[in-house]
């Protein structure tokens, strides 16, 4: 089942997957040898954990994801996922997932919430829009529409 066009292969060093992410957004990330912090202050990570691609929590987490991606886009959202526990991606050592997790990180790099079932994107979004750095950058696309406007 492909649940994107095509889902990135991982990058061999962690500033190609940035510029893999900015070339299309709406394409999640293999994170084998990603590292969260070149994501800081650009976007806010989506990792997806599970220790197999056939979990049915992992399918449903990136059907979800996959649902309504450019909500994703329009938050600066970069979805990562990791289904092979054996590799110890960054990713997975960092966060230490345990079975299936879903975890949001902030633009600071912070972790925001981990969840251990599927989110949709409508609790996500609310998530990312309460957070000060959200809130920052709705203020200033709405005084920079204005200011296109007059």
């Amino acid at each position: 089942m492909t649940l994107w066009p095509a889902m990135l292969p991982a990058q061999s060093e962690s500033p190609g997957a940035v510029a893999a992410w900015l070339a299309d957004p709406a394409t999640p990330l293999n994170a084998d040898q990603i590292m969260l912090s070149d994501f800081q202050w650009i976007a806010r990570p989506v990792a997806v954990f599970a220790d197999s691609p056939n979990d049915p929590a992992f399918i449903e987490q990136m059907e979800l994801l996959a649902s309504r991606v450019d909500e994703l886009v329009e938050r600066d959202v970069v979805v990562l996922f990791d289904t092979d526990p054996a590799a110890r991606s960054p990713m997975r050592l960092q966060l230490r997932p345990r079975g299936f997790m879903m975890a949001l990180l902030g633009k600071d790099g912070q972790v925001k919430l981990r969840k251990p079932s599927p989110w949709d994107v409508r609790e996500l979004s609310r998530s990312i829009d309460k957070m000060p750095v959200r809130q920052r950058e709705i203020t200033e696309r709405r005084a920079a529409g204005s200011a296109a406007v007059n």
